[in-house]
């Protein structure tokens, strides 16, 4: 039950104009390492956070539906739901209809709740297939301001220590403070 990416960000959080702006850097002759650092850094706000900053498509398959034919979708905040399936005789995916099921995207996780209309799988295993959206937004005005300031803090941090300085390539309290709004309580 492992969330498998599908398609990536289109646009980051940050641009690398706004990065190269932060790191007070004029030229354009570094563009390509401030971006792939913007994308890393991304990666590591959304592990620390465990959410998703910016729209990423995302696919679950479960084996069968669980008690209650409620469904948790492990990476949030969710965008949209756009596809739920089962697996039927022969292996074919039936597309169920958005009326068979329900998605609520303000609960934290998320969840996918199938109506007693959705046939159960006919395979053993990966009988469900659940395809949806992340993110707080498509576009980076939409994530929200201390997300992107983690991930501005990060690529400075990388960009200054480019490999030189143990423990540099971890994210430090002032990060992680700006994180840990955002982070799913465990309990």
């Amino acid at each position: 039950m492992n969330p498998i990416p599908i398609g990536g960000p289109a646009v980051e959080p940050v641009s690398v104009a706004a990065a190269r702006e932060h790191l007070r850097v004029d030229t354009d002759a570094e563009d390509a390492l401030i971006g792939g650092l913007v994308r890393a850094a991304r990666a590591a706000v959304e592990a620390a956070s465990g959410r998703a900053l910016i729209e990423q498509s995302w696919r679950l398959r479960v084996d069968r539906w669980p008690a209650g034919r409620l469904v948790r979708l492990p990476v949030s905040p969710l965008l949209a739901v756009d596809r739920v399936a089962v697996v039927l005789a022969g292996g074919v995916e039936a597309d169920l209809p958005p009326a068979s099921f329900a998605a609520e995207g303000a609960a934290d996780p998320p969840t996918v709740l199938a109506g007693p209309q959705a046939p159960d799988p006919a395979v053993p295993r990966a009988g469900i297939v659940i395809d949806w959206r992340a993110g707080y937004a498509s576009a980076p005005e939409g994530v929200p301001e201390p997300l992107r300031l983690a991930v501005l803090r990060l690529v400075a941090r990388w960009f200054e220590n480019r490999g030189d300085v143990p423990g540099a390539e971890a994210a430090g309290p002032d990060i992680l403070a700006l994180v840990a709004p955002f982070r799913r309580p465990r309990l």
